[in-house]
């Protein structure tokens, strides 16, 4: 079944029933499936990323989270060029400069669009509660993050402006 089907599938059904974030698919930077599932029982923390912003530097922040919390925490970041053409790079271009710039280790996801007609099914689920089953959000700008529970659950969404150490995010963990 598609994750398209499966979104198909909960707006079919009259009891509100939502599709769970361990059914989704994208994959990595280099092309490869990652699979959710893999980190139940684990906090994760999805960031729509872009190199070109202002708000670039928080991937020191989501590296110093990574580190502080890998036991409990998954960060992906999430390549997104849609707002101010921001991430242009190719994904040897994006990953480089992740290294290079800020020693970042943690996964980063292929380039997607979060928003409009092309939304990826991923941020389908995070910003729309009919699938997420608690919350609507619009995504407003680069580095806006979305934190899942251990059991897959969204817990919440945080604009740009929240730093990645933030109480709000590390108080979940």
């Amino acid at each position: 079944m598609s994750v398209l089907d499966i979104f198909k599938d909960n707006e079919s059904k009259s009891n509100g029933a939502k599709s769970s974030v361990y059914d989704l698919e994208i994959n990595s930077l280099q092309g490869k499936p990652i699979n959710f599932s893999e980190y139940k029982g684990k906090h994760i923390l999805f960031v729509n990323v872009a190199s070109k912003c202002g708000f670039t530097p928080q991937y020191q922040q989501l590296q110093k989270l990574h580190e502080i919390y890998k036991d409990r925490l998954i960060i992906i970041g999430v390549p997104c060029n849609q707002f101010g053409n921001q991430e242009p790079g190719s994904a040897f271009e994006i990953q480089e400069f992740c290294e290079v710039n800020y020693g970042v280790d943690f996964l980063i996801t292929e380039k997607i669009d979060v928003k409009g007609n092309t939304q990826h099914p991923l941020y389908k689920w995070l910003t729309n509660k009919e699938f997420n089953g608690i919350k609507s959000s619009t995504v407003k700008w680069n580095f806006q993050k979305y934190l899942v529970d251990p059991n897959g659950n969204l817990v919440d969404y945080y604009y740009s402006t929240t730093k990645p150490l933030s109480k709000k995010i590390t108080k979940h963990l």
